[in-house]
């Protein structure tokens, strides 16, 4: 049998589901089966499963006949996994690179416990990653396995089934599935952790987790997100029937808190359905707000529940919330959120306000950098995004600090970044009084000059050359190949030496092509500016 069955539910996500598939199969560990359940969808995610399957034999495709949701089509996968532990992924998220391994790696590290926890990093569109905020919780220290109890502030992680491996003879044994309805994470997680006699943590990103613009299922309105009661019920059903009511008063708080979430998010619950929201949170608060004293939490062991006492430590915000459902005010509890939304929004704003007079005076400050002469002796560098030191602009980097003689290299890069640019570059904060300087006053390229294709600088500007066909037009192909003619004449990996050296040392022409292990050198001379150069300035 595998090691891992991976289970992928697909609806909807035809723009995304080719992405995940193939972040899982084209890991460095192969031992992996997939399988896909394309729920009924009515795009072309079915299709997709089926071509993946042709292509590789490790993806089993499961097409159900009817949508029967998300946790029923997780369940359809359980049905036919046989790998050692099962993981679960969204149609719309992906394995990070060497996920798998990692994860092989700690499970025999830690003698194959129950269940293992690992980290997330949210994914946006503009191709920025943010790790969970909450990482430290995931700290690899002793004991490596541990029982929940041990380390109670797990469940202060985010509460899914996709940031953990689960042994699947232990899911067999607590007879695990999941319900119908929204929110069907919450009755398969607690029940999960609270049952395992062996848990451990892995300190790593596996799974990189899509914030979709639109489309996420929990993002949609509708009544739907009335299912969330039945599914607290249903975990505190658990609590009573394996005799874990002291866990009670802790995912008491978790569910007031999850509640609350909920319905101060005004693109989930309807207008019409957030009076009945706000009374059956206040009914399941009433039902559920006295117990026994809870397990202790991040070694701090909390007073009872009732009349909507929490745990030491939270904020006065949270306890206010707690108290206005307890009291059923919905009305003061949607004003104060109101305020609390302003309050933001104004913070927003004037911050907002001194970012654009910082950026107001580091523009003046370049104008007037700009009437100064060009070094010619100093060059700066930056990747997408201002990360670090990588891709085409690191090896011209590289290069001409080997081939030319006095030259003075910066490279702009966010300061997380900063640690990867190399010793005797110049780091320049994006957007700092020094960056505008060096930029005012270096040489550098501009590639926007002569683009291989169109240059796109707002959202706006991509969706609209990829919903016209632009960026595959025959104009656009025709730059492409002036670009290479250009540019890239042939590929031997002198490109970068190439450019160096018409650039910077003003030689015509190509250089010679050294022989293997060999570096071709010309005889290098006071660095001129040459013209009809790609060197150029910049606003």
């Amino acid at each position: 049998m595998p090691r891992f069955s991976v289970i992928v539910p697909a609806y909807r996500v035809q723009a995304y589901l080719d992405e995940c598939l193939e972040s899982v199969l084209t890991q460095s560990f192969t031992d992996v089966e997939v399988i896909a359940v394309d729920d009924r969808s009515p795009d072309f995610c079915g299709e997709i499963i089926d071509a993946a399957a042709a292509r590789d034999p490790r993806l089993t495709a499961v097409h159900l006949s009817a949508n029967v949701g998300l946790g029923r089509a997780r369940n359809a996968g359980l049905e036919r996994a046989t790998g050692d532990y099962v993981l679960f992924l969204d149609g719309d998220d992906t394995l990070a690179p060497g996920a798998l391994q990692a994860l092989a790696d700690r499970l025999t590290a830690t003698a194959d416990p129950d269940v293992l926890v690992y980290d997330y990093a949210r994914t946006y569109w503009d191709g920025q990653h943010a790790r969970n905020v909450r990482a430290g919780l995931l700290a690899e220290r002793d004991p490596q396995v541990f029982r929940l109890a041990d380390r109670p502030e797990l469940l202060r992680l985010l509460m899914v089934v996709w940031n953990k491996a689960y042994r699947r003879n232990f899911v067999a044994a607590q007879g695990l599935s999941f319900p119908p309805g929204y929110y069907e994470d919450t009755p398969w997680t607690y029940p999960a952790l609270l049952s395992a006699e062996r848990i451990a943590v892995l300190d790593r990103v596996c799974v990189h987790y899509r914030q979709r613009r639109s489309g996420n299922i929990l993002g949609t309105p509708g009544e739907q997100h009335l299912d969330v009661f039945e599914q607290y019920e249903r975990v505190f059903a658990f609590l009573a029937a394996r005799r874990l009511e002291r866990w009670r008063p802790v995912l008491f708080v978790r569910m007031v808190d999850h509640l609350t979430t909920i319905f101060n998010r005004s693109e989930r619950v309807p207008r019409h359905k957030r009076a009945e929201f706000f009374r059956r949170a206040r009914a399941l608060y009433v039902r559920y707000g006295t117990g026994p004293a809870p397990v202790a939490e991040g070694g701090v062991r909390a007073r009872g529940a009732a009349g909507g006492a929490l745990r030491a430590g939270r904020g006065p915000r949270a306890r206010t919330r707690h108290l206005l459902v307890r009291l059923g005010t919905r009305r003061t509890f949607q004003l104060l959120g109101a305020a609390g939304r302003l309050l933001s929004r104004t913070r927003d704003l004037a911050a907002r306000a001194a970012r654009r007079a910082r950026a107001d005076c580091g523009l003046l400050y370049y104008r007037l950098q700009l009437r100064l002469p060009l070094d010619p002796h100093l060059a700066v560098f930056a990747a997408y995004w201002y990360r670090g030191y990588s891709c085409n602009p690191a090896a011209l980097e590289a290069r001409a600090r080997e081939l030319v003689p006095g030259l003075a290299t910066a490279w702009i890069a966010r300061p997380a970044y900063a640690h990867t640019v190399p010793p005797g570059v110049r780091v320049l904060r994006p957007g700092s009084l020094a960056c505008h300087r060096t930029l005012a006053r270096a040489t550098y390229f501009d590639l926007t000059a002569e683009p291989p294709g169109r240059v796109c600088r707002t959202a706006d500007e991509i969706a609209d050359t990829f919903a016209t066909g632009a960026h595959a037009a025959p104009a656009a192909a025709a730059r492409l190949a002036a670009f290479r003619r250009r540019f890239c004449p042939y590929d031997d990996g002198h490109a970068a030496e190439r450019v160096v050296r018409h650039v910077f040392l003003g030689e015509a022409g190509h250089p010679p092509v050294p022989g293997p292990g060999g570096v071709a050198r010309g005889v290098p001379g006071v660095l001129p500016r040459p013209a009809g150069s790609a060197v150029v300035r910049s606003e």
